[in-house]
């Protein structure tokens, strides 16, 4: 699929063809997220695109602008530019777009090329040629370029008549009323530069409103003294690496806008701001004293490089990664918890006699919220969870961040062990909240002040304070901003808790302050010293500290991360949708 007026049917063919491969290329710059969030359709274009399995752009800032549009405004995070949507992996990545580089480099050979280039030098003498050629657009330039070119004329009078701009506008959209105001401008732009600056026998612009063939184009690109193309915003801007091409003789400048995707690959370019007549100017006095070495050298790094990366080595990188993705889902899907695994498991708990299901809340049971506090059980998990103490063999355990307050007003009715905070509390149905160790928390009035400090700094995050732990949230939180912040919370705690016997901890958008005793293998070590020990075990989570608990579960044990980060898990499951699913299954076993 190709180009922005597209940007929906990759979700389309997804849902007629949901095993289809799909690979959409963008031609165009996609804009930076505080741009694109002004669309009031900005969620279902990120979400059409997200129906493709790869997503390519020209450039790297274009691929930084989608993820970070994604992330913002439908919480989609990446790893290394893959984005988990459902079951699938999406990968992003750019792909600069090349030429023909043969067709153009050889052109000079053609017959009519060289009748070309004969009747250009014929015409212009010994005069510096300035070639200019675009399609009709506003995002091209057009007028800043003639304006620039006013600019430079004015301040360098030993230039008239030893230079000429051959401005080539190709007609585009010409029935459209706002192209046609934008030529009318240009014309008289043209006009009034010509008819302030002429002589008898020099034109300062040579203007052509008409699309050129072929020979008389690669013509020009091989007399042209220097290319000036400054467009407003382009995507790639072919013509650039066109006119690099066609320079059998090494001889020539590029003055390039840096709005242009090609700009990021064109680096021995002279890089201008296309609004900024002073630096066109003052490129265009360094392109026309530089030294033929200089110019060598530059053309010659830029072809070598346009040669290597040309428009077959384009496509076919493209549709090799596009061919490539089923390996890439494969391999970061090494661990997903398989159909014959869940076989082994059923068939396991079926034959058990004794079970511990050990089952995390928030992003396993249900979905992470904005805000947290809407992160209630609905009927569907309650209903799961009653079937599943309905059993007597099992012991249901469900750990938490969350105060021991919110866990027992949720989970009264159900006869569950409660892990709080962590691990700091726990509760059966029958018994109390006890600690199993003694702890302090007047640490806390240490700390406080510095999450506060950070809060204010930090828009959209806050602190939760619990009895004997502390976290800073910034799931609110532009997450640019807070990786930021992040590192500097962490730096500035490590000498305060150093001392405290505190240890630092980061969760899914937060970052926790608690004691070292306060751990989830703690807790579950307790819960699994009963005399009577069980013979299946299972343990779901998708935060990082139940990476502790799952290492230190018996070898037996069925351990399960849910996400796709790494994890010392033996599965893992996309997400609680998947959670409840198995557990709908095991409970009807």
């Amino acid at each position: 699929v190709h180009d922005y007026q597209l940007m929906l049917l990759p979700q389309m063919i997804r849902n007629k063809f949901p095993n289809a491969k799909i690979g959409y290329f963008h031609h165009i710059p996609f804009p930076s997220f505080e741009i694109f969030r002004l669309l009031p359709w900005s969620s279902e274009i990120i979400s059409g695109l997200l129906g493709s399995d790869l997503i390519g752009f020209h450039t790297f800032s274009y691929v930084r602008h989608f993820l970070s549009s994604s992330q913002r405004i439908l919480g989609y995070e990446n790893t290394f530019g893959k984005i988990m949507v459902g079951d699938r992996l999406v990968k992003i990545d750019s792909f600069p777009m090349g030429i023909d580089y043969d067709k153009y480099h050889n052109s000079y050979q053609l017959p009519e090329v060289k009748k070309q280039i004969a009747e250009i030098k014929k015409n212009t003498g010994d005069k510096k040629i300035i070639l200019s050629i675009d399609r009709l657009d506003y995002t091209k330039g057009l007028v800043e370029r003639l304006e620039a070119y006013d600019y430079f004329l004015k301040n360098n009078p030993q230039y008239h008549e030893k230079i000429v701009l051959i401005m080539i506008a190709v007609p585009s959209r010409t029935q459209i009323e706002t192209y046609h105001d934008l030529k009318s401008n240009i014309d008289e732009l043209v006009g009034r530069i010509n008819g302030k600056y002429s002589s008898i026998s020099w034109d300062p612009i040579w203007y052509m409103f008409r699309s050129v063939p072929f020979e008389q184009l690669t013509a020009m690109y091989n007399v042209a003294d220097i290319a000036l193309l400054t467009p407003l915003r382009d995507g790639m801007n072919l013509i650039a690496k066109e006119y690099l091409a066609a320079k059998v003789n090494n001889k020539g400048n590029l003055i390039l806008s840096e709005m242009a995707g090609v700009a990021e690959e064109l680096g021995e370019a002279i890089i201008v701001n296309p609004n900024n007549k002073d630096q066109i100017a003052d490129a265009l006095q360094e392109a026309l004293i530089l030294s033929i070495e200089e110019q060598s050298e530059r053309i010659t790094a830029m072809q070598h490089r346009l040669k290597r990366n040309n428009v077959f080595k384009w496509a076919n990188d493209f549709v090799e990664a596009l061919s490539n993705i089923d390996r890439s889902v494969i391999k970061d899907k090494s661990k997903l918890l398989t159909d014959p695994i869940k076989e082994q498991i059923f068939s396991a708990y079926k034959k058990s006699k004794k079970r511990i299901l050990f089952l995390n809340y928030d992003g396993t049971l249900v979905s992470i919220t904005k805000p947290r506090s809407k992160a209630v059980p609905d009927k569907e998990i309650m209903g799961i969870l009653k079937n599943l103490v309905k059993d007597t063999k099992n012991d249901v355990v469900i750990f938490s961040a969350r105060e021991k307050e919110i866990m027992e007003y949720w989970f009264h009715d159900l006869d569950v062990t409660l892990i709080a905070e962590h691990g700091v509390w726990i509760k059966d149905h029958k018994s109390p909240w006890k600690t199993i160790t003694n702890l302090d928390n007047k640490w806390k009035a240490e700390i406080i002040p510095i999450l506060e400090a950070y809060v204010d700094r930090t828009p959209g995050s806050f602190i939760v304070e619990k009895d004997y732990s502390l976290s800073w949230h910034y799931r609110m939180t532009d997450q640019d901003f807070a990786s930021v912040r992040i590192n500097e919370l962490i730096d500035t705690l490590l000498t305060r808790v150093a001392n405290l016997d505190l240890g630092i901890f980061e969760g899914h958008k937060y970052l926790e302050i608690k004691s070292l005793e306060i751990n989830k293998s703690r807790a579950a070590a307790y819960i699994m010293a009963d005399p009577e020990s069980a013979d299946f075990i299972v343990a779901l989570g998708d935060d990082s500290s139940d990476d502790e608990l799952f290492k230190i579960l018996p070898e037996n044990a069925f351990t399960i991360k849910v996400g796709t980060s790494i994890t010392a898990a033996k599965y893992s499951l996309v997400s609680h949708v998947e959670v409840r699913k198995l557990l709908k299954e095991v409970s009807s076993t």
